[in-house]
């Protein structure tokens, strides 16, 4: 199978910005969390235009509700909703309208865009009339664990609102291209130079034992078993596992001296953490939270110089195993037998220019500058609509 490279050329670069001054972002992701899709997006789009990240409630000890501002740049500002304890379902989404509507007031009066990487905001951000409504649809929320009664009613409420859907992957397209008429796929990107590092930081290890990583969220999709059965099949070799734990109970994750949770690390430090593995993995499990997901780790693994293995998720066999640049497993003996090959592999070097092939045009410069042209395009297209009404 031929190996292919291309460019989002179908998303010219626009010749103006139409975009409006204000981006108003309502996310389920705390922006200091994991530095993923939200955060690659918006510190680019910060570098034009104002962006106001609106994170779900924090649950204190105050007992005046209100908005909690931190700087993350000069144009770009985490918004976190401060509420009491105690408080109803109806009470928290009361609160929540009437602090929108006073930030709205003070801040963003006019000029303003809203994007949303949740539906579940739409609760208290109805009413306003934006310059455009984003959906970036990075996942499909309602299969997680926790997830509202009320998400998918919300989000198909969301689908008929927004005048742009993008999505993290091509299965979660595949899955809602039918449900909104400009729906475009965005897979998740890389930050080449960054992960490029970790190639430049890799020494000659003094001892034997390999060493398989991975980083990201431990949570419902993590393939606990998965990481026990490699872990004591091969009790010579080190599992490093980065990243926090959360919605599972840590009691349940494997225990084994070869198995190291190093907890939570900054985007600044993954080059330097993964510049000492051997082999990057993704072990996650299949059921439906993990059904329509194009985990980002794929292409930053591989920018690092890492070879991958994979489970059978569907948006890295295609199109990263479909091409051979990562190789997936069903089980702890496929992982570890592909895992065998890799270290003996002598074609390391063409594998890597392979690799860098296939990546020469995925970055969140080009990503952001394709969803850039798309809203361009609607919000071009919708004043000459205008435009002309008023003139007719």
């Amino acid at each position: 199978m031929q190996l292919i490279s291309k460019p989002l050329g179908r998303y010219p670069k626009p010749t103006s910005n139409y975009l409006p001054g204000n981006l108003v972002c309502f996310s389920h992701l705390r922006w200091d969390f994991v530095f993923q899709r939200p955060q690659h997006l918006l510190t680019r789009l910060a570098k034009i235009r104002n962006v106001f990240y609106v994170e779900e409630p924090v649950i204190s000890d105050t007992e005046i509700p209100y908005y909690a501002y931190t700087s993350r740049g000069t144009q770009l500002t985490v918004v976190t909703p401060q509420l009491p304890k105690g408080l109803s379902i109806t009470a928290s989404l009361k609160i929540q309208k009437r602090l929108f509507d006073e930030f709205m007031t003070g801040h963003v009066v006019n000029d303003y865009g809203f994007w949303y990487y949740t539906p579940m905001a739409l609760e208290f951000s109805r009413g306003y009339r934006p310059e455009i409504t984003v959906f970036d649809c990075m996942d499909e929320l309602s299969a997680f664990k926790f997830a509202p009664e009320s998400i998918k009613t919300l989000e198909k409420e969301l689908l008929q609102t927004a005048d742009v859907v993008f999505t993290g992957g091509y299965s979660l397209f595949e899955a809602k291209k039918n449900q909104h008429n400009n729906i475009h796929a965005f897979p998740s990107s890389i930050d080449k130079p960054h992960f490029l590092k970790a190639r430049e930081l890799k020494n000659a290890k003094a001892n034997k034992a390999a060493r398989l990583g991975f980083y990201g969220v431990i949570d419902e999709r993590f393939d606990i078993e998965l990481i026990r059965n490699i872990a004591e099949l091969r009790p010579d070799w080190d599992i490093i596992l980065v990243g926090p734990v959360v919605k599972i109970d840590p009691a349940t994750l494997p225990v084994n001296k070869n198995i190291k949770y190093l907890g939570s690390r900054t985007y600044a430090k993954l080059p330097e953490l993964i510049a000492d593995w051997d082999i990057a993995l993704i072990p996650f499990l299949l059921n439906e939270s993990t059904r329509f997901i194009s985990p980002t780790k794929t292409p930053e693994y591989l920018a690092a110089g890492l070879p991958v293995i994979s489970t059978a998720i569907e948006d890295v066999i295609n199109p990263y195993g479909k091409y051979g640049l990562v190789s997936i497993g069903n089980n702890a003996k496929d992982f570890l037998s592909l895992a065998e090959q890799e270290l003996q592999r002598d074609d390391r070097k063409e594998w890597l220019q392979k690799v860098d092939f296939f990546l020469a045009h995925n970055s969140w410069d080009e990503t952001c500058e394709g969803m850039m042209a798309v809203m361009n395009n609607m919000i071009k297209s919708t004043q000459i609509v205008y435009n002309t009404i008023a003139h007719s």
